[in-house]
């Protein structure tokens, strides 16, 4: 079983490592290779971070009152 806190600890890290990244390539001191490392890096963290985002947006729901109860109702953004 996956824990949550786990899982949103490797979040946190990959965004935090695509920031480093973005950085390392703005400042222009990285050669060609290691500058398409870098980026291919990149890549894969962001496919992390997208699926995770993904994940996260289907379980969001949102709270609605109806009459005097309140219920839970999945997000649909299609509505």
């Amino acid at each position: 079983m996956v824990d949550n806190k786990d899982t949103e600890q490797g979040f946190e890290k990959s965004v935090a490592r695509l920031e480093k990244i973005v950085a390392e390539m703005e400042s222009g001191d990285l050669d060609l290779d290691k500058m398409i490392k870098r980026f291919e890096e990149g890549q894969k963290l962001i496919k992390v971070c997208s699926k995770k985002l993904n994940e996260v947006e289907k379980k969001v729901e949102v709270l609605v009152k109806k009459g005097e109860t309140i219920v839970s109702e999945d997000l649909d953004p299609e509505s």
